[in-house]
């Protein structure tokens, strides 16, 4: 029975509703999820910029941030905030650019990295978007530690993170780079991915945040980071932070930031107390000599054995040596050294080891003063004075952290008490002033010198550790602190175990500077004393006229005068007057000089004093004038006659004849060169004297001062009787053969033995070449020899050496070739069709000769 056609197309509508129902119900979940999340993302966002921060804001939860970064922050036992994250975290929520300041230890780390994560989380950032924040720090611990908070608190959000620092394979950086929403990054490294790596993009950057940024410009990165800004978008939120801000920092905010809210900075007129140092760290310094300062840290850390102690120094190279010696020495605790020569895992184990221990000394650079947070640290020690005051106040930072108590000790040399005291007045630090206890006190020089001698290495370290501490001096610029004239360098050479000073080229410098200064303000003086000698001149010439004309009044009354009186008068006159006109040009030559003004050498040549002594001691020497014998001359040189052959001679005759005693020396020249050939004269002068006078011959002389030439004759005759006749001349004739011909024999076995050396090596470069051309390793016709079964397979070869009677003339023997048998299993040998027809035709040869 069939049902009705409406009931049936009713029933089926109806299954297709009910299937069309049971298949949205997945779909209308997730929905309603995303659209709950995006509420979410629309509310928070909307309580962050409506957002009014209480006077009394102290809890993360009270915060308008999502319940993701929530989560992270208790995770990471971040409950309360300090001043600055109050003060600072509310208006970057608000997306406006930050300039911050704050002590050091009250946590601007956070006050940057949960802006970074809500400001990503409110734009719904995903991995196809790109890098959508980025943190720049000074240095590779800083970059790390940051990275680590960052994980800590952002673990349960969905955003990719990356660090970049140098000292890591960059193969592996520029392959993951272009997958990070989050960068944390050192300049420079970041600098060379956005020039190099392809597909690094930074056009969709929100957030820039620079973390301590004037450590970052004092470190030499300002044309780096005005490069990295230049890659960067104008439409960014930017966050500054740092302890101290100086001028260079506020020249970087107005060039990066707009309309920036200053937090804790600052203003002019505002007191300066308790702004940088927390109250719980107590600050002290000593004074104490430069040769000194070893002694008092050992007794110091022998002292303090219980404690955790950072000791900064100002070169990498103190700090090798410091670590290198006290190890040896054994002061009883753990010793750890960080400075930037370190490769890059190294410096990370000696960050993580000093975290971890609970006691340990660690000797450290400047790379340890910005940022980076030791736990319990509780002593500070500047061994070396930091050079300027926001540097002293990020070292002795790394103590007292976060309302932890701390310490400081700042180790000063008397020349350096009075610049650093008046600099810390200046911001307002007050720095009191301890003394040390002699009887505490070790010394360790002798321990010191023991290791120099004993390790070369030691030796070599002190030395560059004395060359480094003196540049780091010599190159300050504060001058009113370190004065390197009054250290006292031989004994800091001895106080390093060093047997003297090392050889320090800037330091001649500025010993040379000084002299020159020195030699400036003595002529500057000799020209004022000068200056005054020639106005007194001039007072007298003014008076002197007067004088004379009263006197000519006189001689015209009283009638004339002897006229030779009067010629010598004007004679002596007209000289003065001279020699005054004439020092006068030499002492300035073209123009008129100024008092004070700088010399050149040729002003220096033209006003020397007494310029002809010199002239007329030299004509007197060459002079050939015969002087006559008087007793008045106490030495004189007199031109003496050697007896010379030839030119000499010549000239000799030359200057002597009457004819010529003005210019003998032209015409005997003029003479030579007539009787010479046309050829001879285009010789040049070594040449035609050898033509003219022959060859010079060599002369010895013997202790009594007779001369001999090199190679003498002995004479033939006292020599035949000496040796006893025709006999014993013919012994010394056997005898110097018999020698000759030993010396012949030994050289001709030397000269046989590297005729065969040449032969193999000839012989081995062939084969070489001939194996190389044919492709042994291509594969070709090769012998292999097949193991006998006695045996492994293995015979040892034969060698063809040269033996004594070689050396010797002796009948031919053929050379035995190696059979095919004897040649070893483990070599394969190509068949050398040249070489075995050479050898073949030479024993066939043989053979014919033996059957004729």
């Amino acid at each position: 029975m069939s049902e009705p056609t409406g009931t049936s197309s009713s029933r089926q509508n109806g299954r297709r509703k009910l299937h069309k129902k049971h298949s949205k119900l997945p779909v209308k979940a997730g929905k309603l999820k995303r659209q709950t999340e995006k509420q979410k993302v629309e509310e928070v966002d909307k309580l962050a910029l409506e957002y009014s921060p209480p006077d009394d804001l102290k809890l993360f939860t009270d915060l308008p941030i999502s319940e993701n970064t929530k989560r992270g922050l208790k995770k990471g036992y971040f409950v309360e905030m300090t001043d600055i994250q109050a003060k600072s975290v509310p208006i970057s929520l608000k997306g406006k650019d930050v300039l911050g300041a704050a002590r050091t230890g009250s946590g601007k780390t956070l006050a940057f990295l949960i802006p970074v994560l809500e400001m990503l989380y409110r734009r719904k950032w995903g991995a196809l978007d790109g890098l959508g924040a980025l943190i720049i720090s000074p240095t590779r611990e800083l970059a790390v530690q940051i990275f680590e908070v960052l994980r800590s608190i952002g673990g349960y959000h969905s955003f990719s993170a990356g660090l970049v620092i140098g000292g890591k394979n960059l193969k592996d950086e520029r392959d993951r780079l272009s997958r990070m929403n989050i960068l944390v990054a050192t300049p420079g490294r970041l600098l060379q991915h956005m020039d190099q790596t392809v597909g690094f993009d930074a056009n969709n950057l929100q957030m820039l945040v620079l973390d301590e940024a004037d450590r970052i410009l004092d470190m030499g990165f300002q044309r780096t980071l005005s490069a990295l800004l230049s890659h960067l978008p104008k439409s960014r939120q930017t966050l500054l932070f740092s302890a101290t801000q100086t001028q260079s920092v506020s020249d970087l905010a107005r060039l990066s930031l707009k309309d920036p809210v200053s937090v804790g900075v600052i203003a002019p007129g505002e007191s300066t107390d308790n702004t940088y140092i927390p109250s719980t760290l107590e600050q002290h310094y000593v004074v104490c000599e430069l040769d000194k300062k070893l002694d008092v840290l050992w007794s110091f850390i022998k002292t303090h054995l219980q404690t955790k102690t950072l000791v900064f120094m100002s070169s990498c190279k103190q700090v090798r040596f410091v670590f290198e010696t006290f190890c040896r020495m054994h002061p009883g605790m753990p010793l750890i050294h960080l400075h930037g020569k370190q490769k890059q895992s190294a410096r990370l184990t000696m960050y993580n080891k000093f975290t971890t221990t609970k006691h340990a000394v660690l000797f450290a650079t400047d790379i340890a003063a910005r940022g980076l947070d030791f736990p319990s640290v509780d002593w500070v020690v500047q061994l070396d004075a930091p050079e300027d005051v926001e540097t002293y106040i990020h070292r002795v930072g790394r103590t007292a952290r976060y309302e932890s108590k701390g310490k400081g000790m700042l180790m000063l040399c008397p020349s350096e008490e009075e610049g650093m005291k008046a600099a810390l007045e200046k911001k307002g630090l007050e720095v009191n002033k301890i003394k040390i206890r002699q009887s505490k006190t070790q010394s360790i020089e002798n321990q010191l010198q023991k290791l120099a001698f004993q390790d070369p290495e030691i030796k070599y370290l002190g030395q560059r550790a004395f060359v480094s501490y003196l540049r780091s001096i010599y190159l300050q610029k504060d001058k009113s602190i370190f004065k390197i004239d009054e250290l006292p360098v031989e004994c800091f050479a001895e106080s390093l175990g060093l047997p003297g000073a090392p050889k320090v080229k800037f330091l001649s410098k500025e010993a040379m500077k000084r002299r020159k200064n020195a030699s400036r303000t003595i002529e500057e003086a000799e020209a004022e004393v000068r200056k005054e000698n020639e106005s007194l001149k001039s007072t007298k010439k003014v008076s002197a006229p007067s004088r004379q004309r009263g006197g000519d009044n006189d001689d015209e009354s009283n009638g004339p005068q002897d006229p030779s009186e009067g010629s010598e008068e004007s004679d002596s006159e007209g000289a003065s007057s001279g020699g005054d006109q004439v020092d006068e040009a030499l002492s300035v030559p073209g123009k008129v000089k100024k008092a004070g003004a700088v010399r050149t050498k040729y002003d220096r040549m033209f006003e020397r004093k007494n310029q002809n002594i010199l002239s007329e001691h030299y004509s007197k020497l060459i002079s050939h004038d015969d002087a006559s014998d008087s007793e008045d001359d106490f030495i004189t040189l007199k031109r003496a006659d050697h007896g010379l052959d030839d030119l000499d001679s010549a000239d000799q005759n030359v200057s002597k004849s009457p004819v010529n005693n003005g210019d003998h020396t032209t015409t005997f020249q003029e003479d030579l060169a007539a009787n010479l050939s046309k050829r001879k004269l285009k010789m040049n002068k070594a040449k035609r004297t050898i033509a003219t006078g022959g060859v010079n011959t060599k002369l010895i002389f013997d202790d009594e001062g007779k001369a001999h030439q090199l190679y003498e004759l002995e004479d033939g005759e006292k020599w035949f009787e000496e040796r006893g006749g025709l006999l014993g001349a013919q012994e010394e004739g056997k005898k110097f053969a018999e020698s000759e011909r030993t010396k012949m024999r030994v050289t001709d076995v030397v000269d046989r033995e590297e005729a065969r050396e040449k032969k193999r090596e000839k012989k081995r470069k062939r084969k070489e070449r001939e194996k190389a051309i044919n492709g042994d390793d291509e594969g070709g016709p090769v012998a292999v020899i097949e193991p006998t079964e006695e045996g492994d397979g293995y015979v040892s070869p034969e060698f063809d050496l040269p033996s004594e009677s070689d050396e010797e003339p002796s009948s031919f023997t053929p050379r035995k070739r190696a059979t095919f048998e004897e040649r070893p299993a483990s070599k394969k040998r190509k068949v050398d069709a040249d070489e075995d027809m050479g050898d073949d035709e030479e024993l066939a040869l043989h053979l014919l000769r033996q059957r004729r």
